[in-house]
């Protein structure tokens, strides 16, 4: 269970590789990165949204296909090719109005910390680094690309009686 109050929670930001998708990537014949895609954590990304949750990936990954899958269920605040994620997180909350409190972060290395010690609810997958578990409030069971995005938002989504609690938690 996150150690924290999840009721407070308004967004839920990523980061993509070693979170959303594996930690090891494929390359195509011609060079290309390849990210793999978790379905639960599709549905439950997608759920969350429907519910009223922000969800949003900060990522350092620049693959357009990234984009394509998360516009496709719904995901608006993909900021791809972020160097600086500190950067994009201000503009993210200024955007929305949102203080650091409301907002979890899940990531797996050391590009995420600037981040995760600044946002209330800091979360990592299993496989992540040591500095990284060092400053999250709570490490999930399953790791990057295997779920550990559903494991949190379900969680979120649980405390604040959210999870299943209509029609839309039925459909994509």
């Amino acid at each position: 269970m996150i150690n924290y109050d999840l009721s407070k929670i308004r967004a839920v930001v990523f980061d993509l590789d070693g979170v959303l998708s594996a930690e090891s990537i494929a390359l195509a014949e011609d060079g290309t990165p390849l990210r793999t895609v978790n379905i639960k954590d599709g549905y439950a990304i997608q759920l969350a949204m429907k519910m009223g949750l922000r969800v949003a990936i900060i990522s350092g990954c620049r693959i357009e296909a990234v984009r394509k899958r998360y516009e496709g269920l719904g995901m608006e605040d993909i900021y791809l090719g972020a160097s600086v994620k500190i950067k994009v997180y201000d503009e993210f909350l200024a955007k929305y109005g949102l203080n650091d409190s409301e907002v979890m972060f899940m990531g797996d290395d050391v590009p995420d910390l600037e981040v995760m010690r600044r946002v209330g609810c800091a979360v990592c997958p299993k496989d992540a680094c040591p500095e990284v578990k060092a400053v999250s409030c709570y490490v999930s069971d399953r790791l990057g690309g295997q779920g550990c995005g559903r494991d949190v938002l379900e969680q979120v989504l649980r405390a604040q009686g959210r999870w299943l609690s209509d029609e839309r938690a039925f459909g994509w």
